[in-house]
């Protein structure tokens, strides 16, 4: 699908560009302690003009037909963009998780590391985490990795998703 451009993009969002919109597909997710499964996603980069975009995401858990079994993960926040293709991720979790994350993209990627990590009594105990974002062949890939529960950083998801 042709990707254009909006005439009122922040010139500090330049080298995020290419996420702007809603992008759907599939992915999975592994983890010591969690049974390995595969997932439904959709991801909305939306945008006002301003150095930021807003980012939603939200996940269910397919069967190994690809049918919804169950609600998972929803985060949102805001992505930002900063002089020089340094990015600023905050986010939000559902779960009780609060992230900032700090990276640089440009050439179609986008790499970012956490900075802090707060939490609700009870929420997941998450002491790191590092994310790639990739635009491939017009597709964005990601890959999630998190250090949690004690266990060393390490892949936990990843997806393929198509604009939709």
């Amino acid at each position: 699908m042709p990707f254009e451009l909006p005439e009122n993009l922040h010139p500090d969002c330049g080298p995020i560009a290419w996420m702007l919109g809603t992008w759907r597909g599939n992915g999975h997710g592994d983890y010591p302690g969690i049974e390995p499964y595969q997932f439904g996603q959709e991801l909305i980069f939306t945008h006002d003009g301003r150095p930021f975009f807003h980012y939603m995401a939200r996940s269910w858990v397919v069967d190994e037909a690809g049918e919804k079994v169950r609600e998972d993960a929803i985060e949102t926040g805001f992505l930002r963009g900063k002089p020089g293709g340094e990015v600023e991720l905050l986010l939000a979790h559902e779960s009780g998780v609060i992230e900032i994350w700090l990276g640089n993209a440009g050439e179609g990627k986008v790499e970012i590391v956490t900075d802090a990590i707060g939490r609700v009594e009870g929420a997941a105990e998450i002491t790191g985490g590092k994310r790639l974002y990739g635009n491939v062949e017009g597709d964005l890939l990601y890959a999630n990795d998190i250090a949690a529960g004690g266990e060393p950083l390490q892949p936990r998801t990843w997806a393929r998703l198509q604009r939709a």
